[in-house]
């Protein structure tokens, strides 16, 4: 039996919100690293909040709002996948379903009162609801000054693909074309999108580069099925 057009849809748009999401994450990784960022804590959680930053701030609201449930829903997928290994404690990344809570905690503190819905839908609790525009205006003040920086006599991104036709080389061409509209970096990074031997994205500080790995779909693809047994 063929597949509904409309869940095609909806399963290339939760892959692709987040495979942006990851690209953002990435992205957080490397303004870290040229713009010499102090870091108060774990990268990995900076990194997180960079990447819903700029989902709330580069995307017309009905947009950001769609991509904020996918990419919640992907860390909810990722740790119900993971749910019969035991969690590594000693790993950067938080648990997954903390990764959860704190994307539906800080999209939702942007704009508690449009986005109610969202976080009843997500189950946030209230105890955490209630703190959340604390922290989306303390991540905001922290971020916003480095997005506003981004601009001015900087370096655009570079973009390189083992084969340009793929679904993640022409999702990730297009982003870095329109970000480089907007943004300028002190100094060239350049982004690829490769077959990595396994599902995952990175940033090599040694060359100032972001690989989004091609495995990413298939496993994002696996999740979206999870999502909806």
């Amino acid at each position: 039996m063929a597949t509904p057009v409309a869940a095609d849809e909806a399963e290339d748009a939760f892959v692709e919100a987040n495979i942006i999401g990851i690209f953002y994450h990435e992205l957080g990784h490397a303004l870290i690293d040229v713009m010499q960022m102090p870091v108060f804590g774990q990268e990995e959680d900076a990194a997180d909040v960079a990447s819903i930053l700029l989902i709330d701030q580069l995307y017309e609201p009905e947009f950001a709002l769609q991509m904020a449930y996918d990419v919640s829903d992907g860390f909810w997928a990722e740790a119900q996948m993971n749910r019969d290994t035991p969690l590594p404690y000693w790993d950067v990344h938080g648990p997954d379903e903390q990764r959860f809570y704190n994307t539906v905690c800080l999209f939702y503190g942007g704009d508690p009162d449009a986005r109610d819905d969202f976080a009843e839908d997500m189950g946030l609790p209230e105890e955490r609801a209630e703190y959340c525009p604390e922290e989306y205006d303390l991540a905001s003040d922290s971020w916003g000054t480095v997005f506003e920086g981004l601009g001015g006599d900087g370096v655009p991104m570079a973009f390189r693909a083992d084969d340009p036709a793929t679904f993640t080389a022409q999702l990730i061409a297009a982003e870095v074309e329109a970000m480089n509209a907007d943004f300028l970096l002190p100094t060239e990074v350049v982004v690829r999108a490769e077959a990595c031997g396994e599902a995952n994205a990175f940033y090599d500080p040694s060359d100032q580069s972001i690989t989004m790995c091609e495995e990413f779909e298939g496993h994002l693809r696996e999740l979206y099925a999870l999502l909806n047994e």
